[in-house]
């Protein structure tokens, strides 16, 4: 075993996990679940069969990932995250349910207690400001905020907010071609 499981945390038979990534107290890991290398889930995650995590990623406490979920590299999830894979949720369904695929992009953020509606891609360094609802896909960089989400402004690699001229604080300068961003 290349990981580390905390006493606390399951991990069925099945679930793949990459070298180096740490599982918390009452993180539960279904068969069929995959997690990356190096990646960092906090106390009380789940992740269901199906679901897909990249390499780095940081998933805070109680945030589930359930099927149809796809996480890239290097995304920070916030704590209480809320992951929807099914757009009319019934208890007693009887008809045939469809599961709608969501995307998080590499180098995303989602702020703690945010909610990402199903069938939605999450851009490249896309910022989701805690508490915000994602109704709709979100754009490279774009960074979002309320609810329903709402574009607030654009976000640098470092994650900080551009400012009108696309520079960042942190001395990057980025130029927007065709719906992308581009570092200077």
């Amino acid at each position: 075993m290349g990981y580390f499981q905390h006493e606390k945390a399951y991990v069925a038979e099945g679930a793949i996990i990459g070298e180096g990534t740490r599982l918390w107290v009452n993180t539960h890991i279904q068969k069929g679940a995959r997690i990356g290398c190096e990646c960092n889930i906090c106390d009380g995650s789940f992740v269901e069969s199906g679901a897909v995590v990249g390499d780095h990623v940081t998933i805070k406490h109680n945030v589930s990932i359930f099927d149809g979920v796809t996480i890239e590299d290097d995304v920070f999830v916030g704590s209480n995250i809320a992951f929807i894979n099914d757009r009319y949720p019934r208890s007693n369904r009887q008809d045939e349910w469809q599961l709608e695929k969501t995307l998080v992009k590499k180098g995303a953020t989602l702020g703690a207690n945010a909610v990402v509606l199903c069938g939605l891609t999450i851009g490249e360094y896309a910022f989701v400001g805690a508490g915000s609802v994602v109704t709709r896909a979100l754009e490279p960089h774009e960074m979002v905020c309320g609810n329903p989400a709402k574009r607030v402004g654009w976000a640098c690699l470092c994650g900080r907010k551009l400012d009108a001229s696309y520079v960042c604080v942190c001395g990057k300068r980025y130029e927007k071609k065709a719906e992308r961003f581009i570092l200077k």
